[in-house]
């Protein structure tokens, strides 16, 4: 009798992994302070369809209190060798005083966060956050909604709509092109709190740009 079990059945574990970041692009996010200088929030929940973005952010910090009070954002895009200038902002909050959740896990309070984590402020076009320099993708946003759900409420889910889309040239296929070219385009990624960027290229979507 052929009793031989599945791989289904037989390969996966049953796990409660503190955290759920299976892969996800790196974002800073770029938000107004009260006082008009501009905050950055690095994330690592996001997701688009069309020109719609959904940004996830954590309730309480300072990026969520200036997109409350000021509904506009850009969102920075990352390549995987900047890893390093986003880590250094990982442990740094524009929340004055630091709340206590915070200080106990060793965040610290950085006004500046461009010159903390050798980054440089770019006027945006349509909002008032100012975009980053070194970002090869900045996509000028407003915000449409912002929700703080019942089952989840120290997280904040920020619907946005993007109005301007900066590329560095070199991630575009050709001048006068709207399309990224994605052999040349490598995101950070945050891949269960460790950093990557992306490997080989494997294939095409039917869709994909040729």
């Amino acid at each position: 009798m052929n009793t031989k079990v599945s791989p289904t059945e037989a390969s996966h574990l049953n796990i409660q992994p503190k955290i759920l970041y299976y892969g996800m692009p790196v974002i800073l996010a770029t938000t107004l302070n009260e006082d008009g200088t501009t905050n950055i929030s690095p994330l690592s929940s996001s997701w688009a369809l069309g020109r719609y973005l959904v940004l996830g952010m954590g309730f309480g910090g300072q990026g969520i209190d200036n997109l409350q009070r000021t509904p506009e954002l850009v969102v920075n895009v990352p390549n995987a060798v900047m890893w390093q200038q986003v880590e250094k902002l990982g442990s740094l909050t524009g929340k004055h005083p630091v709340p206590d959740y915070k200080a106990q896990i060793g965040y610290r309070y950085q006004p500046d966060k461009f010159t903390a984590a050798g980054l440089t402020p770019v006027a945006s076009l349509f909002v008032k956050p100012q975009r980053i320099a070194e970002c090869p993708l900045q996509i000028e946003c407003t915000v449409k909604k912002i929700t703080f759900p019942d089952y989840a409420p120290m997280f904040a889910i920020v619907e946005t709509e993007a109005v301007q889309i900066h590329a560095l040239p070199d991630i575009v296929k050709k001048t006068g092109s709207d399309h990224i070219d994605p052999s040349r385009w490598n995101p950070l990624i945050y891949n269960f709190r460790h950093y990557f960027g992306l490997g080989d290229r494997l294939g095409n979507n039917y869709r994909a740009e040729i």
